[in-house]
């Protein structure tokens, strides 16, 4: 594709979301390209579950596929390069690239996703993606009914430390300093058999990615196979307000309805920068959701200028 070019969508972001919209477009035979900066936010993970046909492949290998099954469609193209600026508004939108090359399109898709913020404790890296995770509903199965810990201080931590009954009796909170929720999160997990350990955290210790023990401070230690924390998360883009979209007040992510658009015309979000369930099958989901709504949104723009053949007849050339 030419620089110059009016293509129908950019897509920013190349994971589950992005990627599936793209397959949707492509089988549209709309004219979309597809920047993906790499480094998504399960690239820790050793494998990923809860998609059927796909239970336990790793992240790396599914994204593999999914650029792999894009290669027919001639009007889909992919940058491996980040998207620096986007510009424009009235359904014109130009991004600006790494390298200063710019391409412009009449829709925008955003699927770029957040980033966890990490527990800040020594030699977590060690252990993230194997036996140290953010999701229960991805990971807890693989370390059921063996001793966890839960980190972090607030009520999330309490949550997660309750639902993971569900996979394990053996269930410690370490807030690592005082908890910070209220006395009847407290009784409802002294209820439940969870304990609370607020001694401060020195380190956590193992061999390789096999977590052994959370070492605290004062010399003691706690035997535990796997952590798990509720992390703090932000927009792993700017764009989103750099456009002008709105936001969600109560987890920041990006605000559109049903039809996957934001509140800038031409602009819309798929995947974990716009919704709740954080989960790889239902990105692949929302992302085609945005392409249908797109590709609708594009007919009837067509349609109102008497277009629709001259571009249905220019994309078969």
């Amino acid at each position: 594709m030419r620089t110059d070019d009016l293509l129908d969508v950019i897509i920013v972001g190349g994971g589950p979301a992005g990627l599936s919209a793209a397959l949707v477009l492509g089988r549209c035979r709309r004219r979309a390209i597809v920047f993906d900066a790499g480094h998504p936010r399960n690239e820790a993970s050793h494998a990923l579950h809860g998609y059927l046909t796909r239970d336990g492949i790793s992240p790396a290998e599914f994204l593999a596929i999914g650029r792999e099954q894009l290669a027919p469609y001639d009007t889909i193209e992919l940058r491996h390069v980040k998207v620096l600026d986007v510009e424009g508004g009235d359904c014109r939108f130009t991004a600006t690239v790494e390298g200063g090359e710019r391409f412009s399109a009449r829709m925008l898709l955003l699927a770029t996703g957040l980033v966890d913020e990490l527990p800040q404790v020594e030699g977590f890296r060690q252990f993230y993606g194997v036996t140290a995770h953010s999701c229960p509903y991805c990971d807890a199965w693989e370390h059921r009914d063996q001793p966890l810990a839960v980190l972090r201080c607030n009520k999330e931590a309490a949550d997660l430390a309750l639902e993971l009954l569900l996979w394990s009796k053996d269930v410690i909170l370490c807030t690592d300093g005082a908890l910070e929720c209220d006395p009847d999160v407290l009784a409802c997990m002294k209820r439940n058999g969870v304990r609370v350990i607020d001694r401060p955290i020195a380190r956590l210790e193992g061999s390789g990615n096999r977590l052994e023990r959370i070492r605290f401070r004062d010399g003691s230690e706690l035997a535990r196979a796997a952590l798990f924390f509720s992390p703090g998360q932000h927009q792993r883009s700017h764009l989103a307000e750099q456009l002008g979209c709105g936001f969600c007040q109560d987890d920041g992510c990006v605000q559109c309805g049903e039809n996957a658009a934001t509140s800038v015309p031409g602009v819309y979000a798929a995947g974990n920068a716009s919704r709740g369930v954080q989960l790889v099958i239902a990105a692949a989901a929302e992302g085609m959701q945005a392409a249908f709504a797109i590709n609708t949104a594009l007919l009837e723009a067509d349609a109102a200028r008497g277009e629709v053949l001259e571009t249905a007849v220019a994309g078969a050339k």
